[in-house]
């Protein structure tokens, strides 16, 4: 099967469209025709030999698909061959054929197209367990989420929104608009203004309830500083960097405040599985009715791979970016 590969560790000129062995798939999984996949910063980061992936799992790029199920395994009794599936997967995705376990496989909604579909698993669940299994975000509490632009903040604040919390973004000043559109209550320009100070005057000094953030380092001060009682922080990348010179521990006991970390890659076959089987249950009706939509940036054929992927690396993209791959 054709496929993109990484010729050796480094920048975008590294991907080439080539051969790769076609999946077989086990007896609990699907073979799937990709139509669809999307782009993550993981796969930049792996492209650059920075993140490999996990014991088992495809070397190919690509962590989620839309396609059509060409064969599935002996055990397989909830999808058939010929049904659109969509999903997440451990790596694999920039390829003609992958395999992905039935129980991370969920029917495409009519209408939505393999695009779209594509530019739905990583970054709704990841938001889903940012928010939910992590934040344990309840309906009328307040979260501030950063980039509320890129792909998982997309998908964040209109799972908030349909969790009935409040919800407050930072993005750079061409991307507020975008995340007031999807009903975003209050956008600050985090290059304009410390977020802090913004957040803290929108709320009456009484800060927010959950906080979900990529940056890390940089922004971890203002974090605590924005939550209030019995808040908690949700951490999912370091890409401001890791370290703090200085903090104040007592913020975090005086107001008995929850730093949490987590990655969504690295977790067990067993707890992914729970966490698409929870949000399809609650977010697949709301897809099917036009109430949360994928917000798609960029389609570009898996052709011009190198050229998604450094428009990605630019940090322009509002929501997704999305490569076409079975035309």
């Amino acid at each position: 099967m054709k496929a993109i590969l990484v010729k050796q560790p480094g920048g975008p000129e590294q991907l080439i469209l080539g051969e790769y062995e076609q999946p077989l798939p086990s007896p609990n999984e699907l073979l799937v025709k990709v139509y669809a996949t999307a782009l993550n910063r993981a796969d930049t980061l792996q492209r650059q030999g920075k993140y490999p992936p996990p014991k088992g799992a495809s070397p190919i790029l690509g962590l989620e698909i839309a396609g059509v199920v060409e064969e599935a395994g002996i055990n397989c009794t909830t999808y058939k061959k010929g049904d659109k599936v969509f999903g997440l997967l451990p790596g694999g995705g920039y390829a003609e054929y992958a395999v992905i376990s039935e129980e991370m496989a969920m029917p495409i909604p009519d209408n939505l197209s393999f695009e779209e579909a594509a530019a739905i698993p990583e970054v709704f669940l990841t938001a889903w367990q940012a928010l939910v299994w992590l934040g344990k975000l309840q309906p009328g509490e307040r979260v501030l989420l950063h980039a509320g632009a890129s792909g998982v903040g997309t998908a964040a604040i209109q799972l908030a929104r349909a969790l009935n919390a409040e919800v407050l973004v930072t993005a750079s000043e061409s991307k507020l608009q975008a995340c007031l559109d999807l009903g975003a209550h209050k956008a600050i320009n985090y290059k304009e203004v410390p977020f802090e100070d913004e957040v803290l005057a929108y709320t009456n000094s009484e800060g927010v309830d959950v906080i979900v953030d990529f940056i890390a380092g940089p922004y971890f001060n203002q974090n605590l500083d924005c939550l209030r009682l019995d808040g908690r922080l949700v951490i999912l990348a370091s890409l401001g960097g890791g370290k703090v010179s200085e903090v104040d521990l007592r913020k975090i006991l005086s107001k008995r405040l929850q730093v949490i970390g987590s990655t969504l890659r690295s977790r067990s076959k067993d707890y992914q599985i729970k966490l698409t089987e929870d949000l399809a249950q609650f977010a697949l009706p709301l897809f099917k009715a036009g109430k949360l939509k994928p917000v798609i940036d960029s389609v570009y054929s898996w052709e011009d791979v190198a050229e998604a992927h450094r428009y990605i690396e630019q940090n322009k993209n509002i929501g997704k970016i999305v490569l076409r791959v079975n035309s």
